[in-house]
């Protein structure tokens, strides 16, 4: 008995220095025993009487904010797929945007007359037109009204593309319309100056008759023209190099000639 009480007990491995796989198992033993003691403390505590109604409102809050969570994430979906069907509808709009834009920048400034619905008046045309092909009815001249100004008429599409490609650059066929617009512009507005009652015009209306007055010449009998400084007292444009570049265009398609004369150009409709 004496010799076993003597005998030292066997060394264990790592002593002198603990191994990190036995603290960590002390750590987590320890941890277990700390929890099960909190658990037996709140158990004390739920069986509490004056504990028990705080409990019970705690219990019942967190299963209001659980509803409230479900709620939440439901309109998250619905947010969701709002944000879908939004992102389709802004992609449509500018499917319609792009294509209203398109129509935009394509549409003529200028659009054919409609013909007449009636059939009935061609029966009427053709035996008007037998009659004026009858010999010995020779066909009246009509005769063309005093205050008719002449006009230039817009070009077509077909116009523009046979227009030489270094000509055109950049411009289309709408800004190329749209001066020929204002050009009738200044013309109308030129002679309706020049029609007026001498009686009726202001200070300002008498020298710019005084001044086309003085632009006539023998080579202008007869036609309908304005000068650079017409467009712009009567109109929007300036007779810049865009202007100018126009004007090729429109004298190539016949649309006004230059009557050159007294170091002044003038662009008369042809």
């Amino acid at each position: 008995m004496e010799e076993k009480e003597k005998r030292s007990p066997p060394e264990l491995p790592g002593e002198g220095g603990a191994s990190p796989d036995l603290n960590s198992l002390c750590s987590h033993v320890n941890t277990k025993i700390s929890n099960i003691k909190t658990l037996l403390r709140l158990r004390k505590i739920g069986q509490e009487p004056s504990l028990k109604t705080v409990l019970g409102k705690i219990l019942h809050e967190m299963f209001l904010f659980n509803d409230l969570l479900n709620k939440m994430e439901l309109e998250c979906l619905h947010q969701e797929r709002q944000k879908e069907q939004l992102k389709e509808l802004q992609e449509a709009i500018e499917g319609d945007y792009n294509e209203a834009q398109q129509l935009e920048e394509n549409m003529p400034l200028h659009l054919p007359n409609a013909l007449p619905a009636s059939a009935a008046s061609l029966p009427e045309k053709k035996e008007e037109q037998c009659k004026e092909a009858e010999p010995g009815r020779p066909k009246k001249p009509g005769k063309e009204s005093k205050h008719h100004v002449k006009e230039a008429p817009f070009i077509t599409v077909e116009e523009f593309e046979s227009v030489p490609a270094y000509m055109r650059g950049r411009l289309s066929y709408n800004q190329v319309n749209a001066v020929i617009q204002e050009i009738n512009k200044a013309v109308a507005s030129k002679y309706k100056i020049m029609r007026q009652s001498a009686k009726t015009m202001s200070s300002a209306v008498r020298n710019l008759y005084f001044r086309f007055q003085e632009e006539e010449t023998k080579d202008t009998k007869g036609e309908f023209f304005i000068v650079e400084a017409d467009i712009e007292e009567f109109t929007q444009l300036k007779a810049d190099k865009r202007f100018h570049s126009i004007l090729t265009i429109l004298r190539h398609c016949q649309r006004v000639r230059e009557i050159r004369g007294s170091r002044l150009v003038r662009y008369a409709i042809c």
